[in-house]
Formats: structure tokens, sequence, C-alpha cells
């Protein structure tokens, strides 16, 4: 009799081993790769494309008739050790042991490894099975995979447990691994996964790097700023620098001053366009949509305490998803060129104390900056943009010009800064 119980549990497990195959393969196929099957004339491809068709139903089969065959050998194999062993607990304790050891090994790792090392050949095949067993059990599967969402805390119904963010990204990392896609398009979808987490304020335009133009400028100057700074989007500030007011387009601008060559003496604020406002704290992809809907390229992003924290464009956050957008002229460059006559061109992110040993100088430091673009700017009190100069005074005595040469990059910021020395001033002769 116990001979008896024992084949039974091997043939359930044999059963399980089976069930556990086709869930792996079919975890692995897509409808995509299914179609692919079907047009290549693959054997068996018809019934794979049913069943990637709905993979939800029978992957709930394959997991029912697992779970199922698990249990009964548990309790066949439990059963056969009651009869061989005298002591009660004695056969538990063997009846467990015996059958952990054969769901983790022949259920567990075994099965698995085969299933998505293999995926499209054992999906076929449980195609086969699958197809008729589904019509057999009728809605009992999904209607045990309902009640278990009905008991189990969650937010609704789900069609089964296998479409969590988690297993998505894991599919999307062994999809790059099969060589199915690129490794910078498995890193475009995590992007687009992260981009649900990403606050605004992340992908801004900080208000200290804004070039902005006050209300009472006329277009003419509006235009000269823009044609200076490459940037075709403005921000027009009212009483200070923290009330955005609008934005003044370069376009509108154009057109502007284009229809009537005298509009060049109106004031900025005829041309601009009411601006958009949107709390720091906003999702930036719920932004992104908003932005596609309403076309619109711009907004103005508010902190808590209702002051200007800078502004974000539709382009900031698809850099996100496609990473850093940049254009045909920019290139690689040295952070120091030697010019001639005492002369440098240096990258505006450049420590100033190695624009200090330039000079001759052991140490230069400051309270405020780091860098030589953040000195330019502390010396012209605003964000500096091509052309700006600025006189700075180094700690023994002499006096550097440093000057903004052209902008570069998608967010147009100054990219390299022309050092010179000032000649001494002459010493007053007295009299």
């Amino acid at each position: 009799m116990s001979g008896q119980l024992v084949l039974g549990a091997v043939a359930l497990v044999v059963v399980a081993w089976l069930a556990a195959c086709a869930e792996a393969g079919l975890a692995r196929v897509s409808s995509f790769r299914a179609a692919e099957a079907v047009r290549s004339g693959r054997r068996g491809a018809a019934r794979l494309a049913q069943v990637a068709s709905d993979p939800t139903r029978y992957l709930n089969v394959a997991l029912l008739v697992r779970v199922a065959c698990e249990m009964a050998a548990g309790a066949l194999v439990t059963y056969a050790c009651l009869e061989e062993f005298a002591t009660t607990w004695v056969a538990l304790v063997v009846a467990i042991g015996v059958m952990v050891l054969v769901s983790y090994v022949a259920v567990g790792v075994s099965p698995r490894t085969i299933g998505r090392q293999h995926p499209l050949n054992t999906a076929t095949a449980a195609a086969y099975v699958l197809l008729p067993l589904a019509r057999v059990m009728g809605p009992v599967p999904q209607l045990l995979i309902l009640i278990g969402n009905a008991l189990t805390p969650g937010r609704g119904f789900r069609k089964g447990p296998f479409a969590s963010e988690a297993e998505l990204r894991a599919m999307v990392d062994l999809a790059e691994q099969e060589s199915l896609i690129e490794d910078d398009e498995r890193r475009m979808v995590h992007s687009v996964f992260e981009l649900g987490d990403t606050l605004v304020r992340e992908v801004m335009v900080p208000r200290t790097d804004l070039v902005s133009i006050e209300r009472y400028k006329t277009v003419r100057q509006a235009l000269t700023l823009a044609l200076r700074s490459g940037f075709s989007r403005i921000p027009v500030t009212g009483e200070n620098e923290d009330d955005i007011v609008g934005i003044v387009y370069l376009k509108d601008l154009v057109r502007k001053t284009h229809v009537n060559r005298e509009a060049e003496s109106d004031l900025v604020s005829s041309a601009m366009r009411a601006a958009a406002f949107v709390p720091d704290t906003k999702n930036a992809g719920d932004l992104l949509r908003e932005m596609q809907q309403e076309r619109n390229h711009v907004a103005v992003v508010i902190d808590e305490y209702g002051g200007t924290a800078g502004i974000v464009t539709i382009e900031d956050i698809l850099e996100e998803i496609v990473g850093e957008i940049t254009d045909e002229y920019d290139r690689e460059l040295p952070p120091v060129e030697e010019l001639g006559d005492g002369r440098y061109r240096v990258t505006a992110r450049l420590d100033i104390g190695d624009l200090g040993e330039l000079f001759g100088l052991d140490a230069y430091d400051d309270e405020d900056v780091e860098t030589v673009g953040g000195l330019l700017a502390k010396a012209l009190g605003r964000v500096p943009i091509a052309g700006a100069s600025a006189v700075v005074d180094l700690p023994d005595g002499r006096a550097l010009r440093l000057t903004a040469e052209s902008p570069a990059g998608r967010r147009n910021r100054i990219v390299t800064v022309l050092a010179e020395p000032l000649p001494p001033e002459p010493e007053d002769e007295a009299a």
C-alpha cells in the first residue's frame, strides 16, 4: 500500500514539475514573440499564439494544477509515512522533510530554470495541454483568483499576481540579457518607471540659473537679450526676480517687430504670454501629460512659500527619459586653454583654486562660490550671458577680467570664460 502511495506522489510531482515549467515559459513569451513564431511557420505556434493572447487565464490554470498536485503529493507522502512509522511525530517530520526537499528541487528550482532557458519550446509544449485543460476547468481558476483578491487587502480586484512593477522591470532586464532589446532601450524603460516617482523640483531649472527680463523693458531689449543668451523663452518679472508675471517667446518678438518696426519701442509686457504655475511637489509624469494636453512647453515652479523656485520645460522632463539632449555644436573642451599674453580660456566649472594657480597664487578661495562661472555671476550680480564681463580682484592686489563666451547645450549655459589679467593702475605721483 505504501509503495502505491509513493508512486502516486511521484506522478503528482511530475505533473507539478510540468506545470511549473509551463509557468516559467509562458511568463517569458509575449504575444509579439508568439506572432513571430506563427510567421516563421513554427510547429504549434498557432496554439501558442492563442495562449499568449490571454496569458493570465492560462497562467492561472498552470498555477492551479501545480498547487493542487503539490498538496496532493504532500498528503500521499504523509499518509505513507504514517503507515511506515509507529510514532506520529516521526512520520510527520519525515513527510515534511521529504516534501520540502522535493518541492524546492523538483518543483521550485529545476522546472523554472528549464522554462527560463527554453521559454519558446516550453510554452509551445504547454499550449497543447493548457488549451483543453482550460476549457474543462472553465471559470474555476479565475473564480479562485477573485476570491483570493477579495480576501487580500489592496486596491480592488486584479487579474492575478503577475503584473507588479518589479516583475515588469525584471522582464525588461531579462529581455536585454537575451539581446531582445538594446541596453539603451532597457535604461529608457526603467527611466519611464522612475519618472512616476520624480518631482518637478528635481528636473527644473533653478531660479538662480534663470535669464529674465523686467516688464518695463522694451521689445527691442528683449529681442537683443534672447539673441545674446540663446534662449527662445524668457520669463518676464514684475516687482522683483521672485515675481514672474509672464513668458515672452522669441517668435512672438520677431513676429511683432516684423509686422511693425515701430513696435520695438513697445513694452515687453505687450508681447508676453500668461505663465502656467505648478507646485514644486507636482509629479513630473503628470505634468508632462498636462503639458501635452494644453500644448504648453514651459511652466513656472512655485515653492511651498509661494515664491518662484525655477522653471520647467517639456524638454527637461523628456531628458529624464532619454538622457541629456545635446546639439551638433556641443564638443568636449579642455579645462584650460592658454591663449598667450597671460590670457586663458577656462571652463565655467573650473575650480577658482585652479584659476588662482594659473596666475601664480598658492591659494585662492571664496566663501560664496567655488567655480569660475559662479565667480563671474557673483561679480555681475546676475546670471551671465554671452559677452558679459566683470572685473574681480585677486588676493595679491591684481585684477582679472572675466568674460563669458558663447553658450552651449540645450539650456544655453555659459561653458567657457576668458580670463585675462589687467595691467596695474599707475600710482599717483607726488605733487
